[in-house]
């Protein structure tokens, strides 16, 4: 995976928007290669003698992530093909941080509408950083009537 955001840092560097078509095969041939090594490294377990068990087997952990990056691959590679998708998720999880936090202090929100209202504010807000206009700016040019708006064809 790092070897793939590597090739993608440098493509990008060079002006491309994706990576060229042979690099992706041979990145998708690793990566499913890496996948089939980590299943010939964790087996499914044999069931524990006794009685036989009704339903699904559990599986281990690392079994259930290989499942995951087996049927999920598009998905996960897709920061390849396209170099708008991100590598990694730390900024959605950075814009729920705060809320999960006051979530956590206080307990909930008194009413719908004022997780509503947070929600609005801190999409304002983190739409602003986003864009190097600074909170303290973007929440008083709301109250002078001139409000932070993106440029939505900037990407």
């Amino acid at each position: 995976m790092l070897g793939i955001k590597e090739a993608v840092v440098m493509a990008c560097a060079a002006g491309l928007s994706a990576l060229p078509p042979s690099e992706m095969d041979r990145s998708l041939k690793d990566y499913e290669r890496i996948v089939q090594v980590g299943y010939a490294q964790n087996p499914v377990e044999e069931p524990a003698p006794g009685p036989k068990r009704r339903g699904r087997r559990k599986q281990s952990k690392a079994r259930n992530l290989l499942d995951r990056f087996r049927d999920y691959s598009d998905g996960i590679l897709a920061f390849m093909r396209d170099f708008a998708i991100p590598f990694d998720n730390n900024q959605s999880e950075r814009d729920l941080r705060m809320m999960k936090l006051r979530q956590k202090i206080s307990g909930t929100f008194r009413s719908f509408q004022s997780f509503v209202n947070f929600c609005r504010i801190r999409s304002y807000v983190s739409t602003a950083r986003k864009n190097n206009v600074s909170a303290l700016d973007a929440l008083q040019r709301v109250f002078l009537g001139n409000p932070f708006i993106p440029d939505i064809n900037t990407s």
